[in-house]
């Protein structure tokens, strides 16, 4: 995926560029449980200003601003919400090849937006 493709997945949400879990699952080609396990038994790399997961209010908020197309969109679990330094933690997390080459990527998208 193409850094101009990813950048239409970053979003801002309590004011920080963040990528959603579910996105960043597909981008890594994992299933998103996976990804949040791995995240888990890795939390203490993960502070609060890596990754925060969603509340109702802005789960709704993403159905009604059609980034999310439904709220079974995200399968009944609240999402977590990743920064770029979180999303750079995941490469350390998730160790498979894909992920470090599609974490340049990514980070090659944050750049784009901040230029």
């Amino acid at each position: 995926m193409e850094p101009e493709q990813i950048k239409n997945k970053i979003l801002e949400i309590r004011g920080k560029k963040v990528m959603l879990d579910m996105d960043l699952a597909k981008i890594y080609e994992v299933e998103t449980r996976v990804l949040k396990q791995a995240v888990r038994r890795n939390i203490d790399r993960f502070p609060s200003d890596f990754i925060f997961q969603l509340t109702e209010i802005e789960m709704q908020h993403l159905v009604s601003q059609n980034v999310i197309p439904t709220l079974n969109h995200f399968g009944g679990a609240k999402p977590f919400a990743f920064t770029e330094q979180g999303i750079a933690m995941l490469s350390s997390v998730l160790k498979s090849k894909k992920a470090i080459h599609m974490n340049i990527s990514i980070m090659r998208a944050f750049v784009m937006m901040r230029q």
